[in-house]
C-alpha cells in the first residue's frame, strides 16, 4: 500500500482567564498576551473578549509535536496569568459569567465586527478548538471536505464541554454551538463540486460586501483561504491536553483516510446538509449519550456504536500516523463521559457552579 504523505498539524485552543476568588471570567487587559508574545511571538493573541486567550501551535509534523507544543503553551499561559493572579480554564462556555459583564478588546477587527453584527458579537462568549491539517492539494482538499462532513457530528460529540450558560443548565451537551449559530455564515459547510465554484462563491461575497475577506467564513469545516489546510471549527474547548489531542488525531486520521481512499479512485458517501444537520443537533443536545442516525442503515443508532464505527474506518491508518495511542483515548471518554458529563456530575454533587468552575481549572493543567 501507498505510503500516506505528511498530514501537517495546527491546533488552536481559546483558554479562559478567570478570578480565582470570584470565579468569574476576568479581563487580563492585555498583559497575558503582551507578556506571552515576548516569549512565544506569533503563538498567542487577543480575542474579542478580554477575559479570552487564544494560542496557536507552530506546523507541526505529527501528533507527538503538537502535543508538546500544547503543553507547552498551556503551561506558559498558567504561568503568566498566575503572574497576574489570575487562573486558566478549558470549557466551551463559562458555567455563569454573563457576556454583557465582560469588555471587549480594543482592536479595529474587532470594533468591525461588532458594528456589523451587534448582540450577535457581544455575545459571543464562546470558546473552540480549531485544528488544521496539511493538504497541499486545494482540488483534492476540497472533496475531502465534502466527504469529511459526515464525521463533523461524531468528532463533535466527543468535544461537547459546554453545558451550562449564563447560571443555567441549559440541557445541551454542547451550548456553545447555539450561542454561535447567531452568527451569518457558520454551521456545516456548502458543498462544492469544484475549486473553481468555491473561489467563484467567496468572490462573490467579497465583491458584495457581504464580508471583507474569506476568513469571515466560520462553518465547522472549511478550506482555509490563505493557508493550505483544512481547518475542523466545530469543537468544543477541552478541559484536558489529552482530550484536544484524541479528538485533534481523530481528525488527522479521517483525513488520511479519505485521502487513501481517493488515492484508490474511491470516495466516502455524500451526505445531504439537511441529514448531516439533524446528527449535529443531536451530537450538541445529547453528546455521546444519545443516538444519532446510521444514514446507510437509514435508523437510529447509539452514537457510541457510530463513533465506533469511525474508529474502525481509519483503523488502517492510524499507526502510520504515530496516533494510536491518542485515539485509543477516546474509549476513555465514551467509558468515563466526555467534559460536558464530567461538568454536569460536579454540579450533580455540589449543585455550585463555582466548584465546576474549580473542576475546569483543575482538569485544565492536567497532565502539564
Amino acid at each position: 500500500m501507498k505510503k500516506l504523505p505528511v498530514f501537517t498539524l495546527g491546533i488552536e485552543e481559546e483558554y479562559q482567564i478567570i478570578d480565582p476568588e470570584t470565579r468569574d471570567l476576568r479581563s487580563h487587559l492585555s498583559k497575558i498576551v503582551d507578556g506571552a508574545k515576548i516569549l512565544l511571538n506569533e503563538q498567542v493573541k487577543a480575542e474579542m473578549h478580554q477575559s479570552v486567550v487564544e494560542v496557536g501551535t507552530n506546523i507541526c509534523k505529527n501528533v507527538k509535536e503538537a502535543e508538546c507544543e500544547i503543553k507547552f503553551l498551556r503551561t506558559k499561559i498558567v504561568e503568566l496569568a498566575d503572574k497576574q493572579g489570575l487562573i486558566v480554564g478549558g470549557a466551551g462556555t463559562h458555567p455563569f459569567s454573563k457576556w454583557q459583564d465582560q469588555p471587549i478588546t480594543d482592536d479595529p477587527r474587532y470594533h468591525n465586527i461588532i458594528n456589523e453584527l451587534q448582540d450577535a458579537a457581544r455575545s459571543n462568549l464562546i470558546f473552540g478548538m480549531h485544528c488544521h491539517v496539511g493538504i497541499e492539494n486545494r482540488e483534492i482538499g476540497l472533496q475531502l471536505i465534502n466527504q469529511a462532513c459526515y464525521f463533523l457530528p461524531h468528532i463533535f460529540a466527543l468535544s461537547t464541554n459546554s453545558p451550562f450558560w449564563e447560571c443555567r443548565q441549559t440541557g445541551y451537551k454542547s451550548y456553545r454551538t447555539k450561542v454561535f449559530d447567531k452568527f451569518p455564515r457558520t454551521g456545516l459547510p456548502e458543498y462544492f463540486d469544484s475549486l473553481s465554484s468555491y473561489d467563484n462563491f467567496l468572490e462573490t461575497l467579497v465583491k458584495t460586501s457581504c464580508i471583507d475577506n474569506p476568513k469571515k467564513i466560520w462553518w465547522d469545516l472549511r478550506l482555509h483561504p490563505f493557508y493550505d489546510t483544512i481547518e475542523f471549527r466545530i469543537c468544543d474547548m477541552s478541559l484536558t491536553v489529552e482530550e484536544t489531542m484524541c479528538i485533534v488525531s481523530i481528525i488527522q486520521a479521517v483525513v488520511a483516510k479519505l485521502y487513501r481512499l481517493n488515492s484508490q479512485n474511491m470516495s466516502f458517501n455524500i451526505y445531504r446538509l439537511a441529514l448531516i444537520k439533524e446528527n449535529k443537533f443531536r451530537a450538541a443536545r445529547y453528546g455521546i449519550e444519545g443516538q444519532m442516525i446510521d444514514f446507510g442503515l437509514q435508523k437510529e443508532v447509539e452514537t457510541r456504536m457510530l463513533i465506533l464505527e469511525l474508529l474502525d474506518f481509519i483503523e488502517d491508518v492510524v499507526d502510520e500516523l504515530g496516533s494510536r495511542e491518542h485515539i485509543n483515548f477516546a474509549h476513555q471518554i465514551l467509558k468515563n463521559g466526555t467534559g460536558a458529563d464530567k461538568q454536569l456530575a460536579v454540579f450533580e454533587e455540589t449543585k455550585d457552579l463555582t466548584k465546576v468552575v474549580d473542576f475546569i481549572t483543575s482538569e485544565f493543567t492536567k497532565g502539564l
